[in-house]
């Protein structure tokens, strides 16, 4: 008998109305639409806006479009797991809320945190679970509300980032299709370079923690880009190495979109062309657990059955790794 895999079966995405762009950001902070751009490759990023909007919001907008568009009823998924860094509270899980409002009352579900990794962290986890044989539908969301954490009196950060979601279902295959393998790694040096300073047990929130906008990301530019392109690429190429395939195998790298450099030292790391690259940093800037959810939703309709995908991230701990998925279904 052949091997029971998760294989993806649906995907769908949630970007908030509200653009941000470069050029509003000039009369924000010092910098200019071409240095963000030469830089990064972000011209626009997406933000939620509203009073008490959280990152369910988007989460459960994603959620609900994906089941309507597969005609499945909430109370059929098993497991619901969200990859997130700006939970809307500490507790109940945001995973938790997620599942109340669209109805998922046979569901478990929990948050998982692995910071820009936290997607393939849970695509990687939900497919255990697939492939324990007690789970027969199990939901991935990608989703952060990134403004909530971010500076924007910091042109080192505030350029970067932007609001967004996917959600995917797995369900069990026996097919030679689903995630075929994946890589994970991290490395907790790597916090001092990439954090929230307060907010947590060791710096609960004071009046000194909040005037020092010590509640937002801090980041360390250099020092991320370099353990960014150097992780990334390796775990990709490692990853094609341990299952045989050549650059002629993919049909597509799906990056986290941190940085257009990242990304193309990546693609050049496995010997991908520019049009075998899921790419949209340009209009959303990074998502952080939401970005690689949201490539799969917009090239959906370019992806065929069989087609090979390398997805790979890296971020903050540090957390990295990369998965090799095949496939499961043609466009509709």
């Amino acid at each position: 008998m052949s091997k029971l895999r998760a294989a993806i079966t649906g995907i769908q995405g949630y970007i908030p109305d509200y653009v941000l762009t470069n050029k509003e950001l000039e009369g924000m902070v010092d910098t200019t639409d071409e240095w963000i751009v030469s830089r990064t490759g972000i011209r626009e990023r997406r933000i939620l806006k509203g009073k008490d909007a959280g990152t369910s919001i988007m989460g459960i907008e994603a959620v609900k479009k994906l089941l309507e568009k597969k005609q499945i009823h909430p109370s059929e998924i098993d497991l619901l797991i969200c990859a997130t860094v700006t939970p809307d509270m500490v507790f109940p899980a945001t995973a938790n809320l997620i599942t109340d409002a669209i109805g998922a009352v046979n569901a478990f579900s929990y948050d998982l945190n692995a910071a820009c990794s936290g997607f393939i962290y849970a695509l990687s986890t939900g497919a255990a679970f697939i492939e324990s044989g007690k789970y027969k539908k199990v939901i991935v969301v990608g989703a952060d509300k990134m403004s909530s954490i971010i500076d924007y009196t910091d042109r080192a950060t505030c350029i970067i980032f932007g609001d967004g979601a996917g959600a995917v279902l797995l369900e069990p295959t026996y097919e030679e299709e689903g995630v075929m393998d994946y890589i994970l790694h991290s490395d907790g040096s790597g916090a001092q370079y990439l954090h929230q300073k307060a907010g947590g047990s060791r710096r609960p929130p004071t009046h000194q923690t909040v005037d020092a906008h010590d509640h937002y990301v801090y980041q360390e530019g250099q020092a991320v880009f370099k353990f960014a392109v150097k992780n990334m690429a390796d775990v990709s190429a490692e990853i094609m190495e341990r299952n045989h395939l050549s650059s002629d195998d993919v049909a597509f790298l799906v990056p986290h979109q941190a940085n257009k450099r990242i990304i193309d030292a990546t693609a050049h790391r496995i010997g991908l062309a520019d049009d075998k690259v899921m790419l949209n940093i340009d209009r959303y800037g990074n998502t952080t657990s939401g970005t690689i959810p949201l490539c799969l939703w917009e090239y959906e309709s370019k992806l065929k059955k069989g087609d090979n995908l390398i997805i790979s991230a890296f971020g903050g701990g540090f957390t990295w790794g990369a998965i090799y998925v095949k496939w499961a279904y043609d466009p509709s």
